[in-house]
């Protein structure tokens, strides 16, 4: 049997950790009132925040199709995280709008990332986190 290369391990690591941090989070939300969560639709709802107010916008943001996007936002209004509100200059375009449980759940969210983050620095020598971080903000080209 083969083994897997460097490149694999490191791949396995990044999909490993993300999806230990994200699975954390998920069950924290869960606790705190917000099931049904997923990183992708906290994604998509910090996308929002920052600008994304239809789908096209939304799928571009997120690298996704606008069929997908569309998805995600079905889901987050289902959800009450976002509703759809006129748009002033043209009154037949619906821009999407982060509610007030929408960005309760980012605000928990956000701090579940940072705790879990302090946690994991703890566990490490002092620097080794920052130079990891330092490191994928580097080698991400959509990181930053």
């Amino acid at each position: 049997m083969a083994t897997s290369g460097s490149g694999v391990r490191l791949a396995r690591l990044l999909i490993e950790g993300f999806e230990a941090l994200v699975q954390e989070v998920v069950a924290e939300l869960d606790r705190r009132g917000h099931p049904g969560v997923s990183a992708h639709l906290e994604f998509a709802l910090s996308a929002i925040t920052e600008g994304a107010d239809n789908a096209s916008d939304l799928g571009r943001a997120l690298g996704v199709s606008r069929q997908a996007a569309a998805k995600s936002v079905a889901t987050l209004e289902q959800l009450g995280y976002v509703d759809r509100v006129a748009d002033p200059a043209d009154a037949r375009l619906k821009r999407l709008r982060v509610t007030p449980r929408g960005v309760e759940m980012m605000a928990i969210g956000a701090a579940t990332f940072d705790e879990l983050r302090t946690r994991w620095v703890r566990s490490l020598e002092p620097g080794r986190a920052e130079l990891v971080e330092d490191a994928l903000a580097r080698l991400t080209p959509r990181a930053g």
